[in-house]
């Protein structure tokens, strides 16, 4: 677990903007709040291997007021691994710790905004127990957008 502000984690995070931007003309304009991934409402990680970062993620709580969000959502945010360590599990890896660091903070549901421009995270997701909820947030309208949620508890 580390700050959002950190780093490391800064570093991560500007490489998934530029992803971003290579893939869909722009960084997401999603509203984010450092203090929104603190615990115990949030949290963001980052991975390393052989001591360099090469994966993060967060989640930050949720219990409205979207329509989509119901009460003990935790949204997972910035889900990235640099290109040189991909397809070595750091994904699933990382997706799998957000989702039991969300569900002993009492959270009830992850869910998440991806895009069609990133077959990789619709493959994890989908091949990780996600289904498709309802296009949240400033991707509400967006056609190239796909959400998706998962229980976290049972």
């Amino acid at each position: 677990m580390v700050p959002y502000d950190d780093p490391d984690a800064a570093k991560l995070m500007a490489e998934v903007q530029q992803e971003y931007v290579v893939r869909y003309g722009g960084p997401d304009e999603t509203p984010v709040d450092p203090a929104d991934f603190a615990p115990p409402r949030g949290l963001f990680l980052v991975g390393y291997a052989g001591g360099v970062p090469v994966a993060c993620g967060g989640w930050r709580a949720h219990d409205g007021p979207e329509p989509e969000f119901r009460q003990g959502d935790a949204e997972l945010k910035r889900m990235y691994v640099v290109p040189e360590a991909r397809g070595r599990g750091h994904a699933r890896a990382m997706l799998a710790e957000l989702e039991r660091t969300a569900r002993a903070a009492g959270r009830l549901r992850t869910v998440l905004e991806t895009g069609t421009a990133q077959p990789e995270a619709l493959a994890l997701y989908t091949s990780s127990g996600y289904t498709p909820i309802p296009n949240f947030g400033v991707y509400r309208c967006e056609p190239l957008s796909r959400c998706f949620g998962k229980s976290l508890v049972g």
